[in-house]
């Protein structure tokens, strides 16, 4: 079985980096909840602290796409523009190695 894999990178503004954490964080408990999610991994960058990056495994695009319309995530969809400093990154892969 191949997963779809994303890595998505969400830049705070400086001023709301703090809020944005607690919206990112929140999030992970409710994510790894849902079915097809093999794991939902969030990070801050080592150097600079305003960009936030998730790792997340699912087991089809399918699964993928239900989570990116999930209502928990509209605390960050919905305030995107007030929040962010540039548009979400989200890149897509898919996985050909065996999952560890």
């Amino acid at each position: 079985m191949s997963l779809c894999t994303l890595i998505g990178t969400v830049v705070a503004k400086d001023e709301t980096r703090e809020e944005l954490r607690e919206i990112l964080a929140g999030q992970v408990a409710p994510t790894r909840a849902e079915p097809g999610c093999v794991n939902y991994d969030l990070h801050v960058d080592a150097n600079d602290r305003n960009v936030f990056v998730f790792y997340e495994n699912w087991r089809s695009r399918a699964d993928l796409d239900a989570h990116l319309k999930a209502p928990h995530l509209q605390p960050l969809f919905g305030r995107l523009e007030e929040l962010l400093a540039r548009p979400v990154e989200m890149r897509f892969l898919d996985m050909i190695s065996e999952p560890a």
